[in-house]
């Protein structure tokens, strides 16, 4: 009933916005009266992830970051780095906390395009064993053996690198909201002649396609019980057709990191998406 109430009072704000001519001028119109409601606006976030996150990747001058920060006035912590896998996400997290200790109100994650690009094994989120535990259900309590499922800490596969890395989040900051961003699409790069990366329709060297890492980061949410933001369904960004390569750094050689358009495409859709979510 609550979130009908508030999704209503949004589009009667929304409505209120006079329709402009001009796209851009409306859609700023539209952000101020975002901000006076975003429950991120001029809060402290840290981005942990890869080149798409990464400030000083040549792909745009900005980032969807960027944008984020210029609409609803959030102060970017940035720790991706070009190149980083999903296994580094806990050294991302060891320098925010060594630079900024508990002063963040969330922390959003992109990142496991280059764990397929790697060929990193899927994996599997839980190791079972059989174990003996006290149970009653109206009799006096007894000792049974069931089965038991521990987390997976397997640095060698997808899956085990995203519970150590959640492991170790959720143990740093267990007040603080955390979201993961799924892949975006990937089209086919050259970055020199020993980095040619082709496009999505093509398995890794495991034999596995891009969905399946995304699928991973989807179904960390329910392993870890933090929202997930389908970037790769939502943000439209889809570089295997050639009219949408406008989105991207080059239509030749890099259709993997989107342009400056791209960015700010993603950067929209996480408004709306982050306007769902309580940042704490």
């Amino acid at each position: 009933m609550y979130r009908n109430i508030f999704l209503a009072t949004l589009l009667g704000l929304l409505m209120a916005v006079p329709v402009s001519s001009k796209a851009p001028d409306n859609w700023n119109t539209q952000l101020k009266v975002l901000h006076q409601i975003h429950p991120w606006a001029d809060k402290r976030v840290a981005w942990l992830g890869d080149s798409i996150t990464d400030p000083n990747n040549k792909g745009s001058h900005l980032k969807y970051w960027h944008y984020l920060q210029q609409w609803l006035g959030i102060t970017p912590y940035v720790y991706g780095i070009s190149g980083n896998q999903w296994s580094d996400i806990p050294a991302q997290l060891h320098r925010l906390q060594a630079e900024h200790g508990q002063d963040v109100d969330a922390i959003v994650i992109m990142v496991g395009t280059n764990d397929f690009n790697a060929g990193i094994p899927i994996g599997h989120w839980y190791d079972e064993h059989r174990a003996i535990v006290e149970a009653s259900q109206g009799l006096p309590r007894q000792r049974v053996v069931r089965m038991q499922r521990t987390l997976s800490l397997d640095p060698n596969t997808c899956k085990g690198r995203i519970n150590i890395a959640l492991d170790t989040l959720k143990r740093a900051y267990p007040t603080k909201q955390i979201v993961l961003l799924t892949p975006i699409h990937r089209g086919f790069a050259e970055f020199g002649r020993n980095n040619l990366q082709p496009d999505e329709s093509y398995t890794n060297d495991c034999g596995e396609y891009i969905s399946a890492y995304v699928e991973a980061v989807k179904e960390a949410g329910d392993v870890w019980a933090v929202p997930v933001i389908d970037l790769f369904a939502d943000s439209g960004l889809y570089p295997l057709h050639k009219q949408a390569l406008q989105y991207f750094h080059d239509a030749k050689t890099d259709q993997l990191h989107p342009s400056d358009t791209g960015h700010e495409r993603i950067a929209r859709t996480l408004v709306y998406r982050l306007l769902s979510l309580p940042c704490f």
